[in-house]
């Protein structure tokens, strides 16, 4: 029974080997140390040897067992050389204990491995996961990485190496136009193989072709990491601290890269997708700054970011990207300030129902543009409609302050109808509008002036004539004053409207005012 067994040996503090002292130290120089150690202090019999940070636990210990009791000999293959050899070595098998020992033999199968297939080389870097560390510190992800980039290179059309930010490829799922399948992607190939591996493999990949953190300016390991993301680590909650650096180097790279390869849209999918994977704080401002120089070609649903606040929608974002984009108002052509400014409207009417989203945050996006972004303040209205709708207790002084957003002015006739029959519109704010829209009514045509000179009384009049007080009359043809008449005409017919708006206005305050004595405040007249 002695010469079964003599040695009781603890794995990683798990797993407990009874084996014999005399085979294990026969190949292992470093077993024999600790028995002679161990036996100089206490008695090994009894205590055994606990063995920590073993490569591989258990699994690569039986391994090395089985190898040592069958004489020296194992069979080797892709699958367990990465565990043997770093077995070996933490062992200590070299020829100085047992001529062709398991180092030596795990040596010369890795001589091969660069005629290894891709499978074999991609099969034998996961083998590695458990124990990477110690596998790098053997220098063998090294040779394992030199095999694998020079398998991507063989079959790849175009050395990734030299595809740079000036490349003109494009990211997956951010693609621009591209002349044809084959330029955009003849190098994809080996991307879903290497999204099996895990997050560490990838950080030593990156490093051993010089491009993690702040190195990287590669489309093509740029466009991998992002895929990579999307695979592994979109849907990881909490996320693992393993996917914060890669992130960052994608995000990298596509700041470096910038416009030349990614669409506002493409940018708009970067976002999300890295949003919850812990990228820092710099990067996350380069990226955003980025996306704010090109706001204007986000398309609506681009800017419904979900939010983290509390709210339906990530409204601080999109504050945030607007402002970036009016910081280089003076660089940029009106064209592209009221395109933006009706997107920003739809996007208003978007978020106002959101019962979370607070009445700031509503305004800091109504404001956030200048009033020259919008020639029309009517979607605006509706927008601030909505979002009374969904905010039915604000007091008299939230509705009224969430008003001034508006520039009576540029309300057409139509929505001021309509503010003003609004019942969730302040009084006060009605009249504004109404006072605002009856000064604009001669502002079609400058050649007509309006006199009301008796306005609310119920016999008033109002006079229309033609204002030529510096000019010379002279003789129209038939045709000007055909064209004068339906000016005219047409001017006289708004009039007519905004009266009965203001009279339906007036008679509504009377009733509110019967109906809520104690807000006795003295309205303002209308002229």
């Amino acid at each position: 029974m002695s010469e079964m067994w003599h040695l009781q040996i603890l794995i990683n503090g798990q797993h407990t080997f009874f084996l014999s002292e005399r085979i294990l130290s026969k190949y292992s120089g470093k077993l024999r140390k600790i028995v002679k150690q161990e036996k100089r202090t206490t008695q090994i019999r009894s205590s055994g040897i606990d063995i920590a940070e073993f490569p591989g636990g258990a699994a690569g210990f039986e391994l090395v067992s089985r190898f040592c009791y069958n004489n020296g000999t194992l069979s080797i293959n892709v699958s367990n050389v990465a565990l043997l050899h770093c077995c070996a070595v933490f062992l200590g098998m070299t020829e100085k204990q047992s001529p062709f020992n398991l180092l030596a033999q795990t040596e010369q199968f890795l001589q091969e491995i660069f005629h290894w297939s891709w499978n074999d080389v991609v099969a034998s870097l996961k083998s590695c996961d458990p124990f990477l560390d110690y596998a790098h510190t053997c220098g063998l992800v090294d040779k394992l990485m030199s095999s694998l980039l020079a398998k991507i290179a063989q079959n790849s059309h175009v050395n990734f190496l030299s595809v740079s930010s000036s490349s003109s490829s494009s990211s997956p799922d951010t693609d621009r136009s591209s002349s044809s399948p084959s330029s955009r992607k003849p190098y994809a190939w080996w991307f879903q193989d290497m999204a099996t591996l895990t997050p560490k493999i990838i950080h030593y990949f990156l490093k051993a072709l010089g491009l993690y953190g702040a190195e990287n300016s590669n489309l093509v390991i740029t466009r991998f990491l992002l895929q990579y993301l999307k695979t592994n680590g979109g849907g990881i909650r909490p996320v693992r601290a393993e996917y914060w650096g890669l992130a960052d180097t994608a995000v990298h790279g596509v700041v470096v890269i910038g416009r030349s390869a990614f669409s506002c849209r493409g940018l708009f999918w970067v976002l999300k997708l890295v949003s919850g994977l812990g990228i820092s704080r710099e990067r996350r401002a380069a990226l955003e700054r980025l996306i704010g120089g090109m706001l204007d070609q986000a398309k609506l649903d681009d800017l419904l970011v979900s939010g983290g606040g509390g709210g339906v929608y990530d409204v601080n974002l999109v504050v945030r990207l607007i402002r970036l984009f009016v910081y280089h108002y003076e660089d940029m052509s009106m064209e592209r300030m009221v395109k933006l400014g009706f997107m920003i409207d739809m996007y208003l009417g978007e978020i106002g129902p959101d019962p979370a989203l607070k009445l700031p945050k509503f305004l800091a996006v109504a404001e956030s543009l200048p009033d020259c972004a919008r020639d029309s303040f009517d979607h605006v209205y509706t927008a601030i409609d909505i979002y009374l709708q969904a905010h039915p207790s604000l007091s008299l002084e939230e509705r009224s302050r969430l008003c001034r957003c508006l520039n009576y002015e540029k309300l057409s006739l139509e929505a001021c109808k309509d503010l003003a029959k609004n019942p969730r519109i302040p009084p006060r704010i009605a009249i504004q509008a109404l006072s605002c829209q009856r000064c604009n009514v001669p502002s079609e045509n400058t050649e007509f002036v309006v006199e009301d000179h008796n306005f609310g009384r119920k016999d008033h009049q109002l006079v229309v004539y033609k204002n030529n007080e510096t000019e010379t009359e002279t003789e129209c043809s038939s045709e000007d004053k055909e064209g004068m008449k339906t000016n005219l005409e047409r001017m006289q017919w708004r009039v007519v409207e905004l009266e009965k708006v203001c009279r339906e206005m007036k008679g509504q305050m009377a009733r509110m005012v019967k109906l809520a004595p104690q807000h006795n405040r003295p309205l303002p007249r209308l002229c």
